[in-house]
């Protein structure tokens, strides 16, 4: 399964490009993620459970940078078991670009499963890959420009608040 798609956010280029190499922050933007330990170097182990139409599993496994061109793009592969439910890999290459808003960030993904997920047939593989791959980069948006605002009030009310997960949780 192969997507792409681009999101524009409201932060410098810099805080996009720490953001995807926190722990923490890929944490709370990973769907179902009970853990994310590591750093970018060495890498990141993850635990992340999902249900996929009928299979409910648990994920363990790696995430890795790779192709890193500081500031512009990356390459994030992972590779998770799930005992009986099979296993999930693959990939996402993004590009961060400056942008009238703040940032561009492009993304390319290719996902592929196997064992009982696999089996789950491609119609129901691809498009829950492509909700995964959407809410992260969705959650990434949000904890780096803080909650949607609903009216001007509440824009205003939240001023001080914007950033502030991206901030709490990188000690920034």
């Amino acid at each position: 399964m192969q997507m792409s798609d681009q999101k524009d956010i409201a932060a410098p280029v810099a805080e996009v490009w720490a953001a995807l190499l926190s722990a923490d922050v890929l944490k709370a933007c990973v769907p179902g993620a009970q853990s994310v330990t590591g750093n970018a170097e060495d890498g990141f182990e993850a635990t992340v459970t999902q249900k996929v139409g009928p299979v409910k599993a648990t994920f363990k496994g790696q995430v890795t940078l790779s192709n890193i061109v500081e500031g512009e793009s990356l390459t994030l592969s992972g590779e998770g078991k799930g005992g009986a439910a099979g296993f999930a890999k693959g990939g996402a290459d993004v590009t961060l670009t400056p942008s009238e808003v703040g940032t561009l960030l492009s993304y390319e993904v290719d996902a592929k499963v196997g064992g009982k997920l696999a089996q789950l047939g491609s119609r129901l593989i691809d498009g829950f890959s492509k909700k995964m791959a959407d809410q992260f980069f969705a959650n990434l948006q949000e904890t780096l420009e803080g909650p949607a605002e609903t009216d001007a009030a509440d824009e205003n009310a939240r001023e001080g608040e914007k950033k502030g997960l991206f901030k709490r949780l990188t000690g920034g």
